[in-house]
């Protein structure tokens, strides 16, 4: 089993060879998942207050068929789904930035590789290296940020559509 120290030890490492875009994207990450946990807790916690709240106010409405009611009726349903989307796209560009900014470490290292033609020749593998590493760490760290972050979107897109449906739905019936 890996020790704490020994993954503080191999992240560090992976920090040192990615160079300081996979720093950059460590970052991204951390937003990333702290914006998708605040939209997970949100869900949990402020979600059927929220659908409360919308179903009373439109309860106590007493014409529920005229035109003015279908207009208050989608301004309900608009102001729920503002709330519930919070910074969903926020996360959706985190996720596509974060591909980006692999694909800029790839560049960066590639940059290193060439200086390193250029000033001491191509025979020399172990100073390439530095840059290729550089290159192949990045990229990775930038599809893993991104493929993580997916899968919340799909979740939280699922979250959206379900609970509009249901309120829109519960709405029609009262």
């Amino acid at each position: 089993m890996v020790g704490p120290l020994e993954l503080f030890a191999d992240v560090r490492d992976l920090l040192e060879l990615g160079g300081p875009v996979v720093r950059i994207l460590l970052g991204a990450a951390f937003l990333l998942w702290v914006l998708i946990m605040e939209r997970w807790l949100y869900c949990r916690r402020n979600l059927p207050a929220l659908a409360a709240r919308i179903q009373a106010q439109w309860d106590a409405r007493t014409d529920h068929s005229s035109w003015y009611a279908r207009q208050v009726k989608r301004k309900l349903l608009s102001e729920a789904t503002r709330e519930i989307r919070g910074n969903l796209g926020l996360i959706k560009a985190l996720v596509a930035l974060a591909s980006l900014i692999g694909l800029l470490g790839t560049v960066t290292g590639m940059i290193q590789v060439f200086d390193v033609m250029a000033t001491l020749g191509t025979g020399n593998a172990r100073a390439m290296a530095s840059g290729v590493s550089a290159a192949t760490i990045s990229t990775m760290a930038g599809m893993v940020v991104s493929i993580s972050g997916l899968y919340p979107i799909l979740w939280l897109e699922k979250v959206l559509a379900t609970e509009t449906s249901r309120l829109n739905d519960h709405m029609i019936t009262h």
